[in-house]
């Protein structure tokens, strides 16, 4: 294949013949002495097939942050390659600086690096990498097709994690778990405890406390001290119908579900509490279950980073057969959904009153601070802006009304704009945790 070089060659040679008394000669001439340099070019330029390809770097990275990859190019030929070469990612992985140029020697190897900055979770692919041989002129190269480029492209997969800006706030919420650990011992029995251990009395102590059976065999004073009930099972239910696909400010619903999702598995598992995962629509997308706490927050990170809105209605009657089928033993159910009225009337509702039977159930929604703002009227309002506020009312009404029918249903209902949600979110889990509602 010719360059742009070789264009230029003709663009700058072909009008000189005109001064020429036999132009038509002359230019045929040159076209002639253009094409034979091209070819002798193209013979010269070094063979692909010698070219060995593999690639090394970052597997995982937040969304927000960067990654970078590099591709190792060897030449097992014997000839030297000259080339221009295309690392090709999927357009959400935000790959940097694609093209490189390269000179190999036989035998040699070169790296180039990738920066990368993904745009969207999930797994961000390596496209294709597109070698080109050119020739020392500059005026053709050897380039294959591409069928056999997506052959020889190592394959790459990069993962990017959720976003997780409710990270801010994990040490305050952290630092309440440790004073609630603190607290409890102090006051000894209650709700939400559990015996811990046996210890010697010391001047302070609850005399209530002291257990005078461990204390007649052990010839000294011991009293028992609690500790917050542990190891309950904590179910993150994530809906990524079609309502999760609504854009809460810059982002999906979904984005602000799965980092409040995130805050609390991290408090959870802290609290040494097991945490599960199941998302699902019209089907189960994903499901982490068992494992320990140490195992069990990696692999439900891993998980939720692959999550992305369906476009289809939510069956809330196939978490129902999930949640009363397969689990018995009670747990606080977190579902993090959308406060619409249809969705609520004629999916969840139906089976609420069973799950919250056997289950504590909290429905966490993400407010849209648009519709509030909409609800308002400016000073000087348009017929227009009657409409929309008076739209904007109906729709605050209608999430009102189906709180108030959620919460007598059983269930406890997180309702926050998108900056709070995941810390209202876990003060809730934190209260439980408190009390003994788990």
């Amino acid at each position: 294949m010719i360059t742009r070089r070789f264009a230029v060659l003709l663009a700058i040679g072909l009008p000189l013949p005109a001064l020429l008394p036999a132009p038509w000669l002359a230019v045929g001439g040159v076209l002639l002495v253009v094409s034979v340099l091209a070819l002798i070019d193209l013979i010269i330029a070094g063979p692909l097939d010698g070219l060995r390809l593999s690639r090394d770097g970052d597997r995982t990275v937040w969304l927000g942050n960067t990654a970078t990859t590099v591709l190792t190019v060897t030449n097992t030929s014997g000839r030297l390659v000259r080339l221009s070469l295309r690392d090709s990612w999927v357009p959400s992985a935000g790959a940097g600086s694609t093209r490189h140029e390269l000179e190999l020697e036989p035998g040699a190897s070169e790296t180039v690096t990738t920066t990368l900055t993904p745009t969207r979770h999930g797994d961000r692919l390596a496209a294709r990498v597109t070698p080109r041989s050119r020739g020392p002129l500059g005026l053709a190269y050897r380039q294959r097709r591409q069928g056999w480029n997506e052959k020889v492209t190592p394959p790459w997969t990069l993962r990017v994690l959720p976003r997780f800006p409710s990270r801010r706030i994990l040490p305050e919420k952290l630092a309440r778990i440790r004073v609630l650990d603190g607290s409890v011992v102090a006051r000894g029995r209650g709700h939400g405890t559990e015996f811990d251990v046996l210890r010697e009395y010391v001047i302070g102590d609850d005399v209530r406390s002291i257990d005078w059976r461990a204390s007649a065999r052990h010839n000294d004073v011991v009293v028992r001290t609690w500790r917050p009930e542990r190891d309950r099972r904590v179910y993150c239910v994530l809906d990524t119908g079609r309502t999760s696909a609504v854009r809460v400010g810059d982002a999906p619903r979904l984005d602000a579900t799965i980092d409040a999702a995130l805050l609390l598995s991290v408090l959870a598992a802290r609290a040494d509490d097991r945490v599960d995962l199941l998302a699902l629509d019209a089907a189960v997308r994903t499901r982490v279950e068992g494992g320990g706490h140490r195992v069990q927050l990696p692999r439900l990170i891993d998980a939720m980073a692959s999550l992305e809105p369906a476009l289809v209605e939510t069956d809330f009657s196939l978490l129902g057969r999930e949640l009363l089928r397969r689990d018995r033993k009670r747990a606080l159910v977190v579902i993090f959904t959308a406060l619409d009225t249809a969705p609520m009337i004629e999916g969840l509702l139906p089976v609420l009153p069973r799950l919250a039977a056997r289950h504590k159930v909290i429905v966490a929604g993400v407010r849209d601070p648009a519709v509030a703002r909409m609800a308002s009227l400016p000073v000087k309002a348009r017929a227009g802006d009657v409409h929309t506020a008076a739209a904007a009312e109906r729709v605050l009404f209608e999430r009102d009304r189906v709180r108030d029918v959620l919460d007598r249903s059983g269930a406890t209902v997180v309702d926050a704009d998108a900056d709070t949600f995941a810390s209202r979110v876990a003060d809730v889990y934190l209260l439980l945790k408190a009390t003994g509602g788990l």
